[in-house]
């Protein structure tokens, strides 16, 4: 994890709250990705994780309004105190009993003991800020934390070296077909949904993903 002066990762979550920003018309995308992902998991229960999880928006501001809210059960994995603190209150206001913010280090797989295989994830703000060894890596361990069928949704920005057409095509040799990959004018961000064709794989515990190494500047433009 890189290490910034405390309140930054509070300032720049403030982004989301300007309707003109890259994040949030980045968060728009995702959660109109996860709602289609809710609509078309299977019947019953839907397991949901999300790594980096921050405020929670992605997930808390779709679950709010969703027809599906009570058959969700979601760990958000967030390492910053203020962040995950904010996403517990928001959660809690919201009366999703069923949305449990973990403070943990995300990268790690045993941060998602108990919560896996899940049938949703969300990769969001990660991909930008480690490095292209290390998003193989974790792509390849989701088949391990996925159920058959799961929807994975991830972001990455496409300044030069655009990293994101060799992400898709790591998450194809992992065994996950492509849904959609969507981009926007005049903005460098790319959110990726995939699904998982393949059979999923056994879990593996104590597994590090990714080490963190950025500031934000490569999770939004």
């Amino acid at each position: 994890m890189a290490v910034v002066e405390d309140g930054h990762w509070i300032r720049w979550h403030e982004r989301y709250d300007d309707p003109s920003s890259s994040l949030s018309r980045r968060l728009a995308v995702v959660q109109r990705r996860l709602r289609e992902a809710l609509d078309n998991a299977p019947p019953g229960p839907v397991r949901l994780i999300s790594m980096c999880a921050g405020q929670g928006r992605d997930v808390i501001g779709v679950l709010t309004r969703h027809r599906r809210q009570r058959e969700v059960c979601a760990r958000l994995v967030e390492i910053d105190h203020s962040l995950a603190q904010q996403a517990k209150q928001a959660a809690a206001h919201a009366g999703l009993a069923s949305v449990e913010v973990v403070e943990g280090d995300a990268s790690t797989t045993s941060a998602y003991a108990g919560a896996v295989p899940a049938d949703v994830v969300l990769v969001c703000g990660v991909f930008g800020n480690v490095s292209a060894s290390d998003i193989r890596a974790t792509v390849h361990e989701l088949r391990r934390l996925t159920a058959d069928g799961a929807t994975v949704i991830w972001t990455r920005h496409r300044r030069p070296p655009d990293l994101t057409p060799a992400i898709r095509g790591w998450f194809t040799e992992s065994g996950f077909d492509e849904v959609a990959f969507d981009t926007e004018d005049d903005w460098a961000f790319g959110v990726g949904t995939n699904r998982l064709a393949a059979r999923s794989l056994e879990f593996r515990p104590e597994r590090r993903m990714f080490t963190f190494v950025g500031d934000g500047s490569g999770a939004h433009v």
